[in-house]
């Protein structure tokens, strides 16, 4: 394999763990709730990765993850877009500011405590199709964020305004 297609296959797993990485904060119904939480992402892109991290969420973590699921680098619209009753199910597409895009289907479950979701990915690099899965299992380790933990914006903001985690 070519360094181009390594560097390609690579960054399209990166997709999927931007994907996924933001997979917790999911909800609906019994929404997930705020708190420290852990998630192992896996993706599978020519080589099977896992990633494994902690990361307090804050309930606006979970509105911008109800109104439209995207990563930090990628913009993401789900014209099939359906949550509740602890199911979820998202199709649309993510597009890279390069131009990349990659269509993307989702399903998985949540309660307020524990959260998982599979996810597969389409895209083509030149005329060669691309296919890549990939899987998010989280759960909530309770209501207190450690000083340390890793924060979205929202929650770096909300922690300064409470003085604390």
């Amino acid at each position: 394999m070519s360094s181009t297609r390594k560097a390609q296959a690579l960054a399209g797993a990166g997709m999927i763990l931007s994907l996924l990485g933001a997979a917790p904060v999911l909800a609906a119904d019994a929404r997930p709730m705020p708190g420290f939480w852990e998630a192992t992402n896996k993706a599978s892109l020519l080589v099977t990765t896992s990633k494994t991290e902690r990361r307090c969420l804050v309930a606006a973590d979970i509105n911008k993850f109800l109104n439209n699921p995207s990563p930090k680098h990628y913009t993401c619209t789900y014209p099939q877009h359906r949550v509740g009753d602890g199911q979820i199910k998202l199709k649309g597409s993510c597009a890279t500011k390069e131009g990349q895009v990659a269509d993307v289907s989702a399903t998985g479950t949540y309660s307020p405590t524990a959260f998982h979701l599979d996810l597969a990915l389409s895209t083509k690099l030149g005329a060669l199709p691309l296919a890549a899965t990939g899987s998010t299992d989280a759960h909530r380790l309770g209501d207190v964020c450690p000083a340390d933990a890793l924060r979205s914006d929202e929650a770096k903001a909300e922690q300064a305004r409470s003085g604390g985690g």
